[in-house]
């Protein structure tokens, strides 16, 4: 795909405690190697990787649609907090980590999750819980009980990656992505109060506006 060459511009954002490993998850993510020399970001930054995404349920079953994901990299530090929740808003899903080798990484996604629901697009955004450095396994400080029965609570998916080895990082952000495409896809679906363009037509832009509006 060529710039410009897309169906859909998909943020997603990626957010918890510094050192539990975002960037080098991202990046994995987006070119399939590991860094572990990465220094801690400083405020925001972002990878970009181009999907091709295939509908698995609504009135677009089975048909493929170009996406162009932009994946922003936050900072964890608090000193940072007021400038990366300003990010909040214009991101369409969330990557919430912890890293599973630090209880209390663990134990702050609480205080994400308020964090998120006082400032993402509505009170119920489209999360995925994700516990980072699942190689470590003699490190381990939280148990997948624990993250399973917190994700339960919210009511999101929960997944146990790695970011040195690959494990599970593409699943869990096609898993985020195929809730976010969900979510517009129920958009698409509701008929508006008043024809968007006189005809009854809905652009790809009125789609994207509308979305953060919609299944909250």
């Amino acid at each position: 795909m060529t710039d410009g060459d897309y169906d859909y511009l998909i943020k997603l954002l990626a957010l918890g405690d510094s050192g539990v490993g975002k960037t080098t998850f991202l990046y994995r993510y987006t070119d399939n190697k590991f860094n572990p020399k990465f220094i801690t970001t400083v405020g925001i930054d972002f990878r970009e990787k181009r999907v091709m995404y295939t509908a698995t349920n609504g009135t677009t079953t089975g048909k493929t649609f170009k996406v162009h994901l932009q994946l922003w990299d936050t900072a964890g530090q608090e000193r940072f907090r007021s400038l990366t929740t300003a990010f909040f808003r214009d991101a369409m899903g969330f990557l919430l980590m912890f890293d599973l080798t630090s209880q209390q990484s663990f134990l702050n996604v609480r205080n994400w999750m308020s964090q998120l629901q006082a400032n993402a697009y509505c009170e119920n955004p489209d999360i995925v819980l994700v516990g980072n450095k699942a190689d470590l396994a003699d490190q381990r400080e939280v148990q997948e009980k624990q993250a399973k029965e917190l994700a339960d609570k919210y009511g999101i998916p929960y997944f146990e990656t790695s970011a040195a080895t690959g494990a599970e990082v593409d699943k869990s952000v096609i898993t985020l992505l195929d809730l976010v495409m969900k979510r517009m896809e129920q958009c698409v679906d509701k008929p508006p109060a008043e024809p968007a363009n006189g005809n009854g037509a809905t652009k790809l832009a009125d789609v994207q506006t509308s979305e953060k509006k919609c299944a909250c």
